[in-house]
Parts: C-alpha cells; structure tokens; sequence
C-alpha cells in the first residue's frame, strides 16, 4: 500500500512524470500537512537540530515521487537533489543539512539514491520552514 501523497499548500500536484523522468515539487517539513518545524536555520545550533525536518522534507519529495509508479515500476535514480536552506545570516553548512537529504535517500534507494546535488541558502522558505528540498528522478 503506498503512502499518501503529502498534501499540496496551493494549486500544484505533489510530483509530476513525463516519460521516465519525475519532477517532484518543492517539499517542505509538513506531516499531514502541518510544518514540524518552523524558522531559520541558526548559526548557534547544531545541524543534528533540523535532521527530523530535512528527514520529513526528503520523505515527502520521495514519496510524491514514488506515487507516480505504476505497478512493478520503481525509482531507477534521483538525478538531481535540490535543499533549499532558510538560512540566519551567517551560516555556511547547507551542505551539511543537504548530506542529511542524501543519506536519506541511500538508506532507501541503495546507490539510486545518490544524486547531483545542490545546497541553496535563501532568505526565507514558505510558511517559514527551515528547509526546502525538490528532486528529479528516472524510473
């Protein structure tokens, strides 16, 4: 039985397939589409501190994307890992919270999982999530 799709904030679908390749939304931390985490990602705190929420946030990205399978169909590759980071000024370790996203997706893809990647610090996420993550994958 697959999980449901995390439930869209505006009018968008949660991933989208043309072909092989699935584009999945921007997925934030949401959990029955309430935000489990809200605010920057401060200098003063760990990384550890926001792996639930980049966790939840890779999660969503999967399963949105994994929803777009027909049956014997699975996810061959994420080609592409994008973190957005709702970055307090002052702090450099985006890839760090990207590795959480990474490690993630190995732990359920195996290899497949591994993905080009890129760790981008913005100024502010919808509903002022801590981080932001969209992916593109080949099945």
């Amino acid at each position: 039985m697959r999980e449901r799709n995390p439930i869209p904030q505006g009018k968008y679908v949660p991933a989208k397939r043309c072909g092989n390749l699935i584009f999945t939304a921007g997925m934030t931390p949401r959990n029955n589409g309430v935000l489990i985490m809200e605010g920057p990602v401060r200098v003063d705190q760990d990384v550890s501190a926001y792996a639930d929420a980049v966790r939840q946030a890779v999660k969503n990205a999967l399963v949105a994307a994994s929803n777009t399978l027909g049956e014997n169909e699975s996810i061959q590759s994420v080609l592409t890992l994008t973190v957005y980071v709702n970055a307090q000024e002052g702090f450099i370790a985006h890839s760090k919270l990207a590795d959480i996203a990474s490690e993630y997706l190995c732990e359920q893809l195996g290899e497949a999982g591994v993905a080009a990647r890129a760790a981008v610090g913005v100024a502010t996420l919808p509903g002022n999530a801590p981080c932001e993550i969209q992916l593109v994958a080949c099945c």
